[in-house]
């Protein structure tokens, strides 16, 4: 199957350029959008598998349209595509449930790579970039226990097979609970630890060492 991709720049040009790569590629090109709030009212309609975001889009930025684009659309997924790459943007774009990072230097084939990996729900980012973020995730593991949300053992359960890559059907039938209970553990734990996204959750858990089954 084909992945559908939005692509949102504020500059035309390369907007476009985008996007027809990415057609010539194979990728099926759904919509295109310049500014925040059309990114957000485009992707709400079409729903994209990908959506390559632009950050600097003007007075509402690219974090903005990601944070409501990924706590509306549990289907779709945001790669940043952005000139810049301080770490204080890749940080926020994470933060706001990103679940990728890309520098527009990249080459065509990496563009490519990034997007499939992406659709698939990998967490792809530019070389270099990936270690910050590891680095960041390791710094609030870091936090002390009495500070840490406490999380069910149900939730901690269903976090450890979210680590695993399980989807939430395969996890409603590893427990023997219904997938409407898994989606709720999972929002409630996303709550509690203050993320943002399934790709957040499974680096949370494999950083607590929860993708590994306990003993006895």
């Amino acid at each position: 199957m084909s992945v559908s991709v939005m692509v949102v720049d504020d500059h035309p040009l390369w907007r476009d350029g985008v996007a027809r790569d990415l057609s010539e590629r194979g990728f099926e090109v759904v919509a295109t959008a310049g500014d925040a709030a059309s990114a957000v009212r485009i992707a709400r309609a079409v729903r994209p598998d990908v959506v390559l975001m632009d950050l600097n889009l003007g007075e509402t930025t690219g974090v903005e349209a990601t944070t409501m684009i990924t706590g509306s659309l549990a289907g779709t997924r945001v790669l940043v595509l952005s000139a810049s790459g301080e770490h204080s943007d890749v940080l926020e774009a994470v933060k706001a449930g990103a679940s990728g990072y890309l520098v527009k230097s990249a080459s065509a084939e990496e563009l490519v790579e990034a997007v499939t990996r992406t659709a698939a729900g990998d967490a792809v980012f530019t070389a270099g970039l990936a270690g910050l973020v590891l680095g960041e995730y390791r710094r609030m593991a870091a936090t002390p226990d009495e500070d840490k949300p406490q999380l069910t053992e149900r939730e901690t359960e269903v976090l450890r097979l979210v680590a695993k890559g399980l989807t939430a059907r395969q996890i409603a039938n590893r427990l023997v609970i219904s997938h409407r209970t898994v989606e709720n553990h999972v929002q409630s734990t996303l709550r509690k630890l203050q993320l943002h996204n399934r790709v957040e959750l499974a680096r949370y858990a494999i950083e607590h060492g929860l993708d590994v089954e306990p003993e006895g």
